[in-house]
């Protein structure tokens, strides 16, 4: 999976001003996934402070909306807030599924159908959970890998054949349009989003607010076997712990299992259960994030950089940076450095 391309910071088409996100409700809708897409967005600042994007709720009709729990929210906008809109989220609503909707049916009604043509070309669209069989019915995920949650993958593949389902993943990142498997994968991809707009030291700055882990790869299962150890069961978070501290010199498999005292085929299957992908899918996503660090807060050499993240040579950053972000790592660091170097 793609960790995605680092994005153009701003408004669709460059316009000035923050980026415009709106999140389109429906009944039913889930609270905490809207929730969710406010706080993420709306903890991102600039280096002065300033918040760097706006927000705005919309539904098919302004008022009162029905959530999926004993409360209703007052929507103020209207579906005229899509067509200047920059992103736009379609999170889940209990209504998915009921009855005629798109869940059952796969096809959209009339509103939602007349309102999604609101959205401008070259808007981003994103979908948390079941919000995804929305874009599907609208033909937006045709030819497109997506997920939803795992529990409605069989609904979905039988209604969507079109749409490259991957069931196993808490996210993808289509360029244009995303989609995230369920609620806190919704944190995820909305950090993601963050992260490909403005870099990671932003998107960590607001993990930190918000008390969330900075980064989940969006290729990181979303069923995980076993995500607390069971009592009596040792954890392979100690040699997690040590590699973080020790990524700028190679680490084997062999020297992590040691370090929980188990073998390397027992390590690997208890580092998967826990963690949802392999030690050494972990170990470059993490000399990734290191790499993205250093080139966003330091002035160190690309050679350096690579030496500190562990890819030993700046031809395998080089490679790495560009399988995961689709750009080298000159380009990143003249897009999201700190604005004190980038001045310097």
């Amino acid at each position: 999976m793609s960790e995605g391309r680092v994005g153009v910071v701003g408004g669709v088409g460059g316009r000035r001003g923050r980026h415009r996100v709106a999140v389109l409700v429906r009944d039913g809708m889930l609270p905490i996934e809207v929730g969710i897409v406010h706080r993420i967005f709306g903890e991102a600042r600039s280096a002065d402070g300033e918040p760097l994007y706006e927000l705005v709720t919309c539904a098919l009709e302004p008022g009162e909306v029905r959530t999926d729990t004993d409360f209703t929210v007052n929507v103020d906008h209207g579906v005229e807030a899509l067509e200047t809109a920059d992103t736009v989220v379609v999170p889940a609503s209990g209504v998915d599924y009921g009855p005629e909707t798109e869940r059952s049916e796969g096809r959209l009604s009339p509103a939602m159908a007349a309102a999604l043509r609101r959205i401008r070309p070259g808007t981003r669209i994103a979908s948390i959970c079941t919000g995804a069989f929305v874009l599907a019915a609208a033909g937006l995920l045709d030819g497109r890998r997506a997920t939803t949650h795992w529990r409605s993958v069989e609904d979905f593949r039988r209604m969507f054949p079109a749409v490259e389902l991957d069931a196993d993943v808490l996210y993808t990142d289509e360029g244009d349009v995303l989609t995230a498997a369920g609620v806190a994968s919704g944190v995820d991809l909305c950090l993601h989003m963050v992260r490909c707009d403005h870099g990671a030291a932003v998107a960590n700055d607001v993990a930190r607010r918000t008390v969330v882990p900075p980064h989940r790869e969006g290729g990181q299962a979303q069923y995980i076997r076993r995500p607390v150890p069971e009592p009596q069961v040792s954890s392979t978070g100690a040699a997690r712990a040590w590699a973080l501290e020790h990524l700028d010199r190679p680490l084997s498999l062999r020297e992590l299992a040691a370090r929980e005292a188990m073998s390397v085929r027992t390590f690997t299957r208890r580092f998967r259960e826990e963690v949802g992908m392999s030690p050494v899918q972990w170990l470059t996503q993490q000399r990734i994030e290191r790499a993205r660090q250093l080139l966003e807060e330091t002035e160190l050499s690309v050679d350096r950089i690579a030496a500190e993240a562990g890819f030993g040579t700046a031809a395998s950053l080089r490679q790495h940076l560009q399988t995961a972000l689709g750009v080298s790592p000159r380009a990143y660091r003249s897009t999201f450095r700190g604005p004190e170097l980038r001045s310097a």
